[in-house]
């Protein structure tokens, strides 16, 4: 019965959930089937010949790991086999072979992995064929670096239990082995490669979040520590890819440390020039040990860089309690399940560690890595559009108090306009009422023709009127209207005639001097045509306030407008400087009148142009 018959068989029991998926799981990853070989035991020959020795060396279990030995060795190791079955093809499957292997199948070289300087993944190698009669002979020469002469034990010289059988039931096995140990970190490290990149370039565009490009400096180290893994045809020897794979691991703890610092807001000159300092110490210290003492020193170190990061990652969940008021949860387990695979994996260089383990969280610190990445990259486009909202709600408040300066800055110079052209007023009105009143007074006591006293005391009044418009105060709209009663009915009395006033009483409302004055000019106009041009016996004047105007309307039974002055109004009897001082305050002087039907006067005023409220 082969494996997968006894998959099936087993798993027909099963119902559905997670015990049956482990139980299959748990077969899949076994190869122990009847029909392969597992070769644990091998004899052992450390010598440098191209060929397979004569003599058979010392026998040793495997897996087998060079702990002593030259700065370069050759070790071969010769296995037999029970004999394969020849109806179906044969394969050699090895796990792993530090760091270049050649195989021999009766002597005779069929496979070897060329110039490969770091270990190569899993391998499956086809068998020649045989008739089945005779035991065939594996000899694997294996050259590498004893573990004193690398960091780790994954890169010492070595091979592990080797299994010969049926092509078919061993490519399942090296196909999973491929996924784990070669796949997978290959993608993760691209991955990281490209996260890293982009997080560091956000990082290094926006200064003000620095921990984004000490991260991306992060994943972009991780990824190149773990290339060997997935990329054994690098080009270079053992001891130099051991010199950089140390190197990079001083500059991965520098970039671990400042992000958990700055991360969490806290920032510290002096230990930035100290990781700075042990990043160029390691190195040196490498190069001046020599490859002999490469394994204990690189322990020597990433004890201590085990330690600056422990440490670091408790200050960073330390400070983000402080500033959030309680644990971060999510933190803490990243930092957790990330410590405690980079536990496991620093055992495994430098203590016997099953490589399942090895091989399991190798894969979670990328994980962790990539998770991260993907966290910050949406807290900063988070932050991003609360910036963004920000700046446009800063500019919206910039425009605001832009135009808000610039209404304040019209308003004063408009006032210091209207200082000055009141200073300007108080001084024309101080002169003419000085010399012009002077003299017209003058004129009115002295004069012995009674027509020219009256002219200069007409000339006077109007003289004074033009003053108050000037520096005059706002009058109360009621002591207007009995201004306006007592001159305009004591003239058209003098005149012989008959006028009525009619207006309301206890107007709140005060008129501005200037309001004032234009209002009285176009009333004394008005009574000067009725007295002069209407030969009217009757008129009325009516005040009133109505949708916000103040309302004057003026009506006389003359005998109107002459028929030649029809459509000419503005031309004569002074209505159209009347029409114009209207249009001054912002109202309208409307005149209607035929010939026979008398004249009516119709003149409105904005109270909120002419008026304003008492206090």
């Amino acid at each position: 019965m082969n494996g997968l018959s006894i998959m099936l068989s087993l798993a027909a029991p099963c119902r559905r959930g997670l015990t049956c998926l482990l139980i299959w799981l748990g077969l899949a990853a076994a190869p122990a089937m009847a029909t392969v070989q597992v070769l644990d035991r091998a004899q052992v020959t450390a010598a440098s010949a191209s060929t397979p020795p004569a003599a058979p060396g010392a026998e040793r279990p495997l897996p087998d790991l060079w702990a002593q030995g030259a700065d370069s060795q050759v070790h071969w190791y010769r296995v037999p086999l029970a004999p394969l079955d020849a109806s179906q093809p044969q394969a050699l499957y090895v796990e792993r072979a530090c760091t270049r292997l050649q195989v021999f199948v009766d002597g005779r070289l069929f496979w070897r992995t060329g110039t490969a300087s770091a270990c190569p993944g899993p391998l499956l190698l086809p068998l020649p064929l045989t008739d089945g009669s005779a035991p065939q002979v594996l000899d694997l020469r294996v050259e590498g670096a004893p573990l004193s002469h690398v960091a780790s034990r994954a890169q010492a010289g070595g091979l592990s239990p080797l299994r010969v059988g049926p092509q078919s039931e061993l490519a399942p096995l090296a196909a999973r082995a491929t996924v784990l140990q070669v796949q997978l970190p290959q993608a993760l490290a691209v991955s990281l490669l490209l996260t890293g990149g982009f997080v560091f370039l956000l990082g290094w565009r926006h200064r003000e979040q620095s921990h984004l490009a000490y991260f991306g400096a992060l994943c972009i180290g991780w990824a190149l520590v773990e290339v060997p893994r997935w990329w054994p045809a690098l080009g270079a020897g053992v001891a130099v890819l051991e010199f950089l794979h140390g190197v990079m691991l001083a500059l991965v703890t520098l970039a671990a440390v400042q992000f958990l610092l700055r991360e969490a807001r806290w920032r510290s000159r002096s230990v930035s020039r100290a990781l700075a300092l042990q990043s160029v110490l390691m190195p040196m210290t490498l190069v001046a040990a020599g490859p002999a003492r490469l394994h204990m020193l690189t322990a020597l170190w990433l004890t201590l860089f085990a330690l600056e990061i422990a440490a670091a990652a408790a200050f960073h969940l330390h400070l983000r309690r402080r500033l959030q008021g309680r644990w971060p949860a999510l933190a803490a387990f990243a930092l957790g399940a990330a410590g405690t695979a980079l536990l496991v994996q620093l055992a495994g260089r430098y203590a016997p560690v099953p490589a399942a383990a090895l091989h399991a969280t190798a894969l979670v610190a990328p994980l962790a890595l990539l998770l991260v990445a993907l966290r910050l990259v949406r807290q900063h486009g988070r932050a991003l559009q609360a910036s963004e909202a920000t700046r446009v709600n800063l500019e919206a408040r910039i425009r605001d108090a832009t135009a808000e300066i610039e209404r304040n800055f019209r308003q004063m110079t408009e006032l210091r306009v209207e200082q000055v052209t009141e200073k300007e007023r108080k001084r024309i009105a101080a002169d003419l009422h000085d010399d012009l009143g002077a003299k017209l007074l003058t004129i009115v006591h002295t004069s012995e023709d009674p027509r020219i006293s009256t002219l200069a005391r007409e000339a006077l009044e109007e003289m004074r009127l033009s003053v108050r418009g000037l520096t005059g105060k706002p009058v109360p709209l009621a002591n207007a209207l009995g201004d306006w009663r007592a001159e305009l009915m004591s003239r058209l009395s003098q005149s012989g005639i008959e006028a009525e006033w009619e207006s309301p009483d206890d107007l709140p409302q005060t008129l501005s001097a200037r309001a004032y004055v234009q209002t009285t000019r176009i009333l004394r106009e008005s009574t000067s045509n009725i007295i002069k041009h209407s030969g009217a016996t009757r008129c009325s004047f009516t005040c009133d306030i109505a949708d916000g105007d103040l309302q004057l309307v003026i009506q006389d039974n003359g005998h109107g407008i002459p028929m030649e002055l029809d459509g000419r109004l503005d031309r004569g009897h002074g209505m159209m400087t009347m029409k114009q001082r209207a249009k001054q305050m912002q109202g309208q002087c409307l005149v209607e009148s035929g010939p026979g039907y008398g004249t009516v006067i119709r003149l409105t005023l904005p109270l909120d142009r002419a008026t304003q409220l008492a206090p």
